[in-house]
């Protein structure tokens, strides 16, 4: 249970109902030694410190819970370990009490002991560590205790063993930072917090060594919010009744102290009772303070006065169509009234964009009625930047709330199906997104797609050609399938590729198969398609370890479409990348800027498999960097001469401004969207000049390799330019900083559609789905005024071209896939 005071959320311990636990880490520093004339007297002490057979001593800890200086249980310890070089346990101690019977002043005594005799040990080291902090929060995490050597912990209230230094060592210090750390209260940054560990390694290493100390480290458990001490309280019968002499006595129950923020909530009926529904004119101030909450990103949580704010002003805030989200936020829906008044409102609202009404179809927003609304917006977009949004709408229909046992009772649900019907090729991707949906998602969300799928295919057969538009899923799910056993039935073989890529042709060209002669049919991956068979002798395997198919389909108007058919890989994170890097394009198109982007098709088809459209005439950087000389420009030369042309190297003038758009194009996306892993290998470029990249399964700032840069740049990419000091780099620079401008202005409609697949269970969101909008936004750097944003990007792209490290990785990546083959 936590206790919520709008912008502070805490839990008591009286509700943890947990054993207490401690986790003994190891032991830091060196044990003073015994003096000689003890030793010597003692033949015991003589053969358990002048041994020097022993590499280090075997000790043992025992942790006792004290309070009102007295034990209140008996003492557990740790177990039988053996040591190297290090006194390391990490092991859990479990103290057989609960959180919410703990009182407030308990303290842990620890005591660290070594073998004496065969019935007796001798204290090293104790230390006293208190529970509770000065502000009555129970401490968590990692923890560094002073160890007072050669005694026991004395676990007084005025303990002379006090884990507490009295004077902090830079270490101390540090500990203190990491804990905040750990609890999220500092904010992380990847590049900077690896830079800083190894630093803090380097400071924890110099501690080792010169420290006289001794100290050792435990770990308590962390929970999500704070945990404030908090006596048990006992409950009362709802109402007594009795009679005495004189009176009849009867306990009447309030029924608002069992409310939440109670003084909260009666402060925001009085505001907002006298804030009637009329339209009220803010002056110049409050405009500028309602203009900064409308710029705030949809992550932004409004703070009580911000929301009374609105609220106040909501009559005249129905002017502005940007309005509408932040509103609806400061509404309390539990409030029948002011729910009332919110949902007449949004009828006098200006239209909103489609990025506003996205946000309302998130899980944050319940009410039926803005739904409604929000769908109501949606039905003013065409089929084409539906489609873009498309698969987020999809995974917007787990918020709809719709009825297990009943009949799909969805204003989305049915406006998407309606959709899909009037339009067969969205109604193709519609179609395929459900089935994926049903595969992937569990319990009733995979049910709740099945029925949309039901109710999709039993509505088709209301329109002319539905039945034709059936069969047509039905035969794309059955060349699925064969596709799918010939892949299994090749990854499983033992025989060499040649054999495999012989076994694949046969496959195809056998007319019993139904792949080298089909009736035309639209391809899952891209309905504007129609195949009419697959090309035996242009399809193959790849050499990877998944080997995926390539193969040719043939298309009705005699153009080939080559795609990659994969099995063993979780494509939905590719198919989220690509989808974001089309809409990316869409959103650069409209201001002008064409750069030459390649964002390719990827279409899961079930569990673990799927489509990806191939690109012709691509070769990896590795491929180029190693056939030509390590230069990119000798690539674009051979496929793009023009010795009319020296100002571009040689090199068709549109062949460089392709390559230098492009380039620039994929460095700010990549970034943006924190795609990891970046080799030569995975960035591609055609023969015509368009870089691109593949293989998205690091995103949001993940990564493989240690310290990569903030986007791939690297030197020879620089060169084929002409170097930095070449106008030609200038140009890239420029591309970089006007395409980081747009996409910030669009920024919060991409924060939107990573928002709707927070619970989509994707990979690299999965991790962390609380932080994976954050780590988005924080890269758009939204707080920044437009001419800091570009100083910061140039910075960005310095650090990129003058990374040392990174170029070292890829010398190992080189030499490790050298190797492999």
């Amino acid at each position: 249970m936590t206790t919520q005071d709008k912008d502070f959320t805490h839990f008591l311990t009286s509700e943890v109902d947990l054993k207490l636990t401690i986790k003994i880490l190891s032991i830091i520093g060196n044990i003073k030694d015994r003096p000689i004339t003890e030793i010597l007297k003692d033949p015991y002490l003589k053969y358990s410190f002048l041994n020097k057979n022993d590499e280090i001593p075997e000790l043992y800890v025992t942790c006792q819970l004290y309070s009102d200086n007295k034990p209140l249980l008996l003492p557990v310890q740790t177990s039988y370990t053996s040591f190297n070089l290090h006194w390391i346990w990490n092991q859990w101690l479990e103290i057989p009490i609960k959180y919410k019977n703990l009182p407030l002043n308990s303290q842990l005594n620890f005591t660290i002991w070594k073998a004496y005799s065969s019935n007796k040990s001798i204290p090293v080291g104790g230390s006293t560590f208190r529970l509770f902090s000065k502000n009555n929060v129970l401490k968590t995490g990692k923890h560094r205790l002073l160890v007072y050597p050669g005694i026991e912990g004395d676990g007084m209230d005025n303990s002379k063993t006090l884990s507490k230094n009295n004077n902090p060592t830079k270490m101390d210090k540090l500990n203190k930072l990491l804990r905040k750390y750990d609890r999220g209260d500092i904010p992380k940054k990847e590049w900077l917090d690896n830079i800083t560990f190894k630093k803090i390694d380097e400071i924890f290493l110099e501690d080792c060594i010169d420290t006289p100390n001794l100290y050792m480290y435990i770990d308590l458990p962390q929970f999500d919010f704070p945990v404030l001490y908090n006596e048990k309280k006992y409950s009362i019968p709802s109402s007594i009744s009795f009679v005495s002499k004189t009176h009849q006595i009867v306990k009447i129950v309030d029924p608002e102290s069992f409310r939440e923020n109670l003084v909260e909530e009666k402060h925001r009926k009085l505001v907002r009772g006298h804030c009637l529904n009329i339209d009220i004119k803010p002056n110049a101030k409050i405009r500028d303070e309602l203009q900064k909450i409308l710029k705030y990103p949809p992550t932004h949580i409004l703070s009580s006065e911000e929301k009374n704010l609105l609220w106040k002003f909501r009559n005249y805030l129905t002017r502005d169509k940007k309005a509408v989200t932040k509103f609806l936020k400061c509404v309390m829906w539990s409030d029948p009234n002011e729910a009332k008044q919110a949902v007449d409102l949004l009828v006098k609202w200006n239209d909103i964009d489609v990025e506003d009404a996205l946000e309302l179809l998130g899980k944050d927003f319940q009410n039926t009625n803005v739904r409604r609304y929000a769908v109501l917006q949606l039905k003013k977009a065409n089929d084409s930047d539906l489609q873009l949004y498309l698969l987020q709408l999809v995974q917007a229909l787990k918020f709809e709330n719709i009825e297990r046992e009943q009949g799909v009772e969805s204003t989305l649900a049915d406006f998407l199906v309606q959709r899909a019907i009037n339009n067969p090729i969205l109604g193709n991707s519609f179609y395929w997104y459900l089935v994926v949906g049903v595969e992937y998602e569990q319990g009733d969300y995979s049910k709740m797609y099945g029925k949309i799928i039901y109710q999709f295919l039993t509505s088709l057969l209301e329109v002319p050609d539905g039945i034709q538009r059936r069969d047509i899923f039905r035969r794309q799910g059955e060349l699925i399938d064969t596709l799918k056993y010939i892949s299994n039935e090749i990854r499983l073989s033992k025989e060499s590729k040649a054999k495999k890529m012989e076994m694949l042709k046969e496959y195809i060209s056998d007319p019993k198969n139904g792949l080298a002669d089909i009736s035309p049919l639209p391809l899952p991956i891209d309905a504007t398609i129609e195949v009419t068979g697959i090309i035996p002798e242009k399809s193959s395997v790849f050499s990877s370890s998944l080997m995926p198919l390539r193969l040719t389909f043939r298309c009705v108007d005699g153009t080939e479409y080559p795609v990659m058919f994969k099995i063993g890989d979780d494509l939905r994170q590719d198919q989220l990348v690509m989808q974001i890097i089309t809409l990316m394009d869409q959103l650069l198109k409209k201001e002008n800027l064409d750069l030459k982007l390649t964002p390719y098709k990827v279409l899961p088809t079930g569990l673990d498999q799927g489509l990806i459209q191939f690109v012709p005439s691509s070769y990896s950087l590795a491929t180029i960097i190693s056939n030509y000389n390590n230069s990119i420009q000798t690539f674009l030369r051979k496929f793009n001469p023009d010795d009319t042309s020296p100002g571009t190297y040689n090199i068709r003038v549109g062949a460089m401004d392709t390559y230098i758009k492009s380039c620039a194009g994929y460095c700010v996306i990549s970034y943006l969207l924190g795609v990891g892993d970046r080799h030569l290998d995975n960035l591609l470029m055609t023969t015509s000049g368009n870089i691109f990249h593949v293989d998205f399964g690091y995103i949001l700032g993940r990564d493989p390799k240690p310290f990569p840069p903030p986007m791939k740049l690297c030197k020879e990419m620089v060169e084929a330019m002409g170097g930095a000091a070449s106008t030609h780099y200038q140009c890239f620079r420029s591309f970089c900083f006007s395409t980081f401008s747009i996409l910030r202005k669009n920024s919060n409609l991409i924060l939107n559609l990573f928002g709707l697949m927070v619970d989509a269970n994707i990979k690299d969101i999965a991790i962390e789905p609380d932080k994976a909008v954050m780590k988005v936004q924080e890269r758009f750097q939204v707080n920044l005024p437009e001419e800091q944003a570009n100083q910061f990007f140039k910075t960005l792209i310095e650090e990129s071209v003058n990374a040392l490290f990174p170029q070292m990785i890829e010398k190992i990546h080189q030499w490790a896939q050298y190797w492999r083959k």
